[in-house]
């Protein structure tokens, strides 16, 4: 990182985004913190705690998942608003997993994990940014709809544990994207809703980088405890995930992200 007059801690600043609660500044803030960190502005003493829970905005409502409301299959401008609604809040909650993760974990893993998931964070922050703006070029908003925090429950539930959280995040919940996105992006195409479809592919090539960071990292864990990658990640995925992996799973994309090297035994949970 070049030399440049340090202003703050990293994880004072990674704990500052993630206590801003309004949307738009939490992207920014994020990507300051990228920025920050990438150009040497930020001491990499890790002192601060990360917050048990992010700071939110008043909406969207969230509901428990069984209280959601269908979303349909996108062929209406209305179902392609609620899908779009459902990943601007999905983006916005992974801001802040990723902060989390570098915050939470940084001090133990060092820099390179840490410039990995403010790297990620900042993604994130960028997807976020690009689907709100297409909410509101289509009549809507982020907040305008209901979500719901499952995401943030798989962060409490490996709060104590780094492989956990590399197992089920990136792992599970961010892999699950890869697998569900493409037919997202035919949907939108079929309908002639090509500006989403492009910000959808946009958000799919990234994710694989996000998906391959978490892989990587998981492996090091691994073999600096000793552990069989494909059996130590399917203890923590049954132990720690509460949904089912099911087919069908996007095969190119997980072998880009290196879930390949997994067994075909540990995906069947």
């Amino acid at each position: 990182m070049t030399n440049r007059t340090v202003t703050t801690t990293i994880t004072a600043a990674i704990r500052a985004a993630l206590l801003t609660a309004d949307p738009r500044a939490k992207a920014m803030a994020a990507r300051g913190v990228a920025r920050d960190w990438r150009l040497g502005r930020l001491a990499p003493a890790c002192a601060a705690t990360m917050p048990d829970y992010p700071a939110r905005p008043a909406l969207p409502e969230l509901l428990p998942p069984n209280r959601m409301p269908k979303r349909g299959r996108g062929g209406s401008e209305r179902g392609r608003i609620a899908l779009l609604h459902s990943l601007a809040h999905i983006e916005f909650v992974a801001i802040d997993l990723a902060l989390d993760m570098a915050g939470r974990f940084g001090r133990a893993r060092g820099p390179g994990f840490i410039s990995d998931w403010l790297s990620v964070a900042a993604d994130e922050a960028m997807h976020f940014s690009l689907v709100d703006r297409r909410l509101h070029t289509l009549g809507s908003f982020y907040g305008a709809l209901p979500a719901h925090d499952g995401l943030w429950d798989a962060a409490r539930e490996t709060a104590h544990d780094v492989a956990a959280r590399l197992a089920v995040v990136p792992m599970v919940l961010e892999a699950r994207g890869l697998d569900v996105t493409p037919v997202m992006i035919e949907r939108f195409a079929a309908a002639g809703d090509t500006r989403s479809a492009r910000i959808l592919t946009r958000i799919l090539d990234d994710e694989i980088n996000h998906v391959r960071f978490g892989t990587t990292h998981f492996e090091t864990v691994c073999e600096e405890r000793g552990e069989s990658a494909p059996q130590l990640w399917k203890m923590l995925v049954e132990k720690h995930f509460r949904g089912q992996l099911k087919p069908p799973f996007n095969d190119s994309a997980r072998h880009a992200a290196g879930l390949s090297r997994l067994s075909a035994s540990a995906l069947a949970i």
